[in-house]
């Protein structure tokens, strides 16, 4: 079976793997790795194969913004092969891990001889520029509670049959403050006032969001504000 089988892109789809594999390259990683860097010239695609991975941007000033973290099934730098513009983000890897890298020109070849994986590209891509909007739009009208909030959302996956939500392994302060422009102080404060409302707990391993429902009707009531 081919390895990239594993890949969201690229799996349930009755295409011969085997023959693009050939013509691509496997690179092991370590934790703090730099996998691709800002102005890299490089255009091949990496298929995350096993690991988790960070995506940062640094502004003129050097500030570094987190934009995302990447698990085994996701892949980072089809923008590159398919403009071949230099790299505009820093990918580091979080754990070991190992990767399938791609030549940009295989890459397209993929891509535009399979209609399936064309389509679920074009989807790929649509939703990663509809939460860049989404955040954008909270990093422009939105105080750091609710950016905090609405990112606390945006990580946390449902804890069973409950109403209750969970970010798991709990985030690092300076982490989240990365992710929404603030300062890991301003971060720890609001879990502070959080945790005193009750809307937030820290158990073993988890950060649990007691009330996912109210935090996003606290967004939406400060969107409708600033509307």
């Amino acid at each position: 079976m081919a390895r990239l089988a594993s890949i969201f892109l690229l799996k349930d789809l009755e295409i011969d793997l085997a023959s693009f594999e050939a013509r691509c390259s496997w690179r092991r990683f370590e934790p703090e790795e730099i996998l691709v860097d800002f102005d890299d010239p490089s255009t091949d695609v990496y298929f995350l194969l096993s690991g988790d991975v960070r995506v940062l941007m640094r502004t003129a000033a050097g500030k570094e913004v987190i934009l995302d973290e990447m698990r085994a099934g996701e892949l980072f730098g089809e923008l590159a092969a398919m403009d071949g513009i230099k790299r505009s983000a820093n990918v580091t890897a979080l754990t070991r891990g190992e990767a399938c890298v791609m030549p940009s020109s295989v890459f397209r070849e993929l891509v535009f001889a399979n209609r399936p994986i064309a389509e679920r590209l074009f989807c790929l891509m649509s939703s990663r520029i509809r939460e860049l909007n989404e955040r954008f739009v909270e990093q422009t009208v939105l105080d750091l509670r609710h950016r905090l909030y609405s990112e606390l959302l945006r990580l946390s996956i449902p804890r069973g049959a409950s109403v209750e939500r969970v970010v798991t392994p709990p985030p690092f302060h300076h982490i989240l403050a990365a992710r929404i422009g603030c300062r890991r102080e301003q971060v720890t404060r609001e879990f502070t006032v959080m945790a005193q409302e009750g809307l937030i707990e820290r158990t073993r391993g988890a950060l649990v969001l007691r009330r996912p429902d109210l935090l996003r009707e606290r967004v939406a009531e400060a969107l409708r504000e600033e509307g």
